[in-house]
């Protein structure tokens, strides 16, 4: 089954994300108390909620920040009011970029991020404007080395209903339609086989080959966005490698 290099591109990006565990910690609070905001408290019956949860987990934030999060998203504790709050726009070489933040103060963010845009000589463009370049989709990753048995893989993957199936170097790519991410994580990993990441995102169509100065400089932006506390994620149809993220 045919796909995109979209697991080497994630482990690019997530390396750094990972070392600003603070600023991390204030992103998933944020993201948890919007899910609980719009579907409840409970994660068994709020699947988005449910899946925040255990990405904070995965990342090893402490249960009391987890649980204050959610009841300042229920209304149990008095909490920011945010909006969520989807940028478009094009990057060094004219790649595309697009930006998920969840704010209290629109006009702040959005000066900061075209602001962000303009200094790595890109721009911020209008709603939709590379919005169709790509896909929402569940993804999940897993460690090929450690499961060998790439047909055993796949068809656990293909049985609860997954999208796409593919094989990029060491790592398995599971895609996913996002109603059906939850599903999909559950058989797999009741299936026996441990996720290196499990996520909904933004993923391109197709990418763009860009040289390794573009790609550094597409680098730099993305970093640069990643930083900003409203930011929840980024993403680039550029084909970015390790040596472009240096």
């Amino acid at each position: 089954m045919a796909g995109h290099s979209h697991s080497a591109n994630i482990a690019v990006r997530k390396g750094k994300q990972d070392k600003a565990r603070a600023k991390l910690f204030s992103k998933l609070s944020r993201y948890i108390m919007i899910a609980a905001k719009a579907g409840g408290g409970d994660p068994d019956t709020n699947l988005r909620l449910r899946y925040a949860i255990d990405k904070a987990r995965g990342v090893s934030m402490p249960k009391d920040n987890i649980e204050r999060a959610v009841k300042k998203g229920t209304g149990e504790l008095e909490g920011e009011t945010l909006d969520e709050v989807t940028y478009e726009g094009y990057g060094p070489g004219g790649v595309a970029i697009m930006v998920e933040a969840l704010t209290d103060n629109r006009a702040r963010t959005s000066g900061d991020v075209r602001i962000l845009f303009e200094k790595a000589g890109g721009n911020m463009g209008q709603p939709g404007c590379v919005g169709y370049l790509f896909d929402r989709k569940g993804l999940i990753l897993i460690d090929a080395g450690k499961y060998p048995d790439e047909d055993a893989v796949m068809t656990a993957a293909l049985n609860a209903e997954a999208d796409d199936f593919e094989k990029d170097d060491s790592v398995y790519a599971v895609t996913t339609d996002p109603t059906k991410f939850n599903a999909v994580l559950e058989a797999i990993v009741a299936a026996g086989y441990e996720t290196m990441e499990a996520e909904v995102k933004q993923l391109p169509k197709a990418y763009t080959e860009v040289d390794v100065e573009i790609g550094k400089r597409i680098s730099r932006l993305m970093d640069a966005l990643d930083n900003n506390d409203d930011v929840q994620a980024v993403y680039t149809n550029a084909n970015l490698t390790a040596e472009m993220a240096g």
